[in-house]
């Protein structure tokens, strides 16, 4: 029996799974915590990433692994391979103005037109959690730390590269070949300087962010491929294959099975509304990031900063935990009596107003007790994620299946209140580390085309679902929400 392994360097933490290549059974797993912040010593996720390995029972007996990660965040390295500054995540926001400064150049001073060209070059409007707006932003508040920048790599290419054995002298078995980095279509097409359609970087916008192009850039590898081996002292006997990788929603997508069709609202850290289609758009509004997933589709994207963090807000407002925060919206009418909560905590990314605040609107003596605040907390949080499908409908990508995942979607009120806003039949898998369960598919993927010679067909792993809630559209919610969004 082959085993394989999945790997999610995520933002809060590292998950291990160690799964077998052919029938994808779970047989152990483990995790270990990330430091809080939006800026991190990538040291860190090295350390996490052997505790989690460690409490998987090791990856000695591995034939192949994949790592899915963090999309987005900035790691530069110099030419001995040691990181420049703690590495900048998708939700640090510091880039904001960077962003925009970014769309108005493209468009030559219309803001309109540079939107509208950078979703055509790359199929994202800038915002400030795309690779690219942080090298704008280290060129211009850190340069002499852009002036030492060598390499640039996303969280889980640079993990991907430690695992084979690469890093810094002396902390490394290979030393620093940068050369030797790599990466997949899905966690490029999020850096802002790849065109997933073309399959090639797009150095003249690497130029127009950091000023110069003479980087090393990952080379990107396709989905049945292997970048590397594990070095022996990592995983396997120093021929365990290492596959291309994902960013994180991708990583999901494959996890889930998702085809054409498909759309998954996860609640997690970000609040994600992803949707597979055949080929990427071009949303010049900014709505929908138009990503590669990692099977050769595309993977459309609406993405809020604000989505189970609301719900940790609404527990420390009303010092509750899950269930008691369940059972207090659940004792409130649809709608909260009028009770709005527009739920932009720390800015916002669709829309993009990363200086925006929350805002708790149609307050009354009525409706200010501890039931209609936590409905509100929950009724905002997926209004923002509604929308977010609405603007992948008015894309016309179709919508035929829809799955609610992440740890918030176990949660009773979020299961009774979803159908109600989203107006559709849900299904809800079965719990499970979607991220780190795609990248052991794509391990057992690589290893079949490995020992076939040519690409193999994708595992049939089974996604099994734990319930499907009926719709049930209950239209005053979202209309609440509408007459009050952009009131910021």
């Amino acid at each position: 029996m082959a085993l394989v392994a999945g790997v999610d360097s995520s933002t809060q933490s590292c998950k291990i799974v160690v799964r077998d290549a052919e029938t994808g059974a779970l047989l152990r797993s483990g995790s270990a915590k990330h430091p809080d912040g939006t800026s991190v010593d990538p040291k860190h996720w090295w350390t996490a990433f052997a505790e989690a390995a460690a409490a998987a029972g090791g990856l000695a007996d591995v034939a192949a692994l994949s790592v899915g990660g963090q999309q987005h965040g900035m790691v530069a390295l110099d030419a001995q391979g040691n990181v420049v500054r703690d590495a900048l995540l998708w939700n640090d926001t510091r880039s904001a103005q960077a962003a925009e400064d970014l769309i108005v150049e493209l468009g030559e001073g219309d803001r309109s037109r540079g939107a509208q060209a950078w979703a055509d070059a790359v199929g994202s409007v800038l915002v400030a959690s795309l690779t690219i707006t942080k090298l704008r932003w280290l060129r211009d508040a850190e340069p002499e730390n852009a002036a030492r920048v060598a390499a640039v790599a996303l969280p889980h290419d640079w993990l991907s590269w430690r695992i084979a054995g690469y890093g810094p002298e002396g902390e490394s078995p290979l030393g620093p070949q940068l050369d030797k980095l790599f990466t997949d279509a899905s966690d490029a097409s999020g850096t802002g300087y790849y065109d997933a359609q073309s399959g090639e970087y797009r150095l003249d916008l690497l130029r127009l962010a950091f000023g110069r192009d003479d980087v090393v850039l990952p080379r990107v590898i396709g989905a049945t491929e292997s970048g590397a081996t594990a070095h022996a002292d990592v995983a396997g006997d120093g021929t365990a294959l290492i596959g291309p990788g994902a960013g994180d929603n991708a990583g999901a997508a494959i996890g889930l099975g998702m085809q054409p069709g498909d759309i998954a609202i996860s609640i997690g850290t970000s609040g994600v509304v992803s949707a597979v289609a055949p080929q990427r758009t071009q949303d010049g509004s900014g709505a929908i990031n138009g990503f590669a997933d990692c099977t050769g589709n595309a993977l459309m994207l609406a993405v809020t900063l604000n989505a189970a963090q609301v719900l940790d807000a609404a527990r420390s407002v009303l010092d509750a935990d899950f269930g008691k925060l369940a059972d207090l919206a659940l004792a409130a009418p649809v709608g909260s009596d009028g009770l709005v909560l527009v739920p932009y905590l720390q800015g916002e990314r669709t829309p993009n107003r990363p200086n925006a605040s929350g805002t708790l609107h149609g307050i009354r003596l009525k409706n200010m007790t501890q039931a209609h605040v936590a409905r509100a907390y929950i009724e905002g949080m997926l209004c923002g994620l509604a929308d977010g499908m609405d603007a992948l409908r008015s894309l016309g990508v179709p919508v035929e299946r829809v799955m609610l995942i992440g740890g918030a979607a176990q949660s009773p009120a979020v299961q009774e209140i979803a159908p109600q806003i989203f107006g559709l039949p849900i299904s809800i898998p079965e719990p499970g580390e979607y991220v780190a369960d795609g990248a052991a598919r794509q391990a057992a993927w690589v290893l079949a085309s490995a020992a076939a010679g040519a690409p193999a067909a994708q595992p049939a792993w089974a996604t099994k679902m734990s319930k499907t809630l009926a719709a049930d559209p209950k239209p005053v919610v979202r209309e609440q929400y509408a007459a009050v969004r952009d009131l910021v």
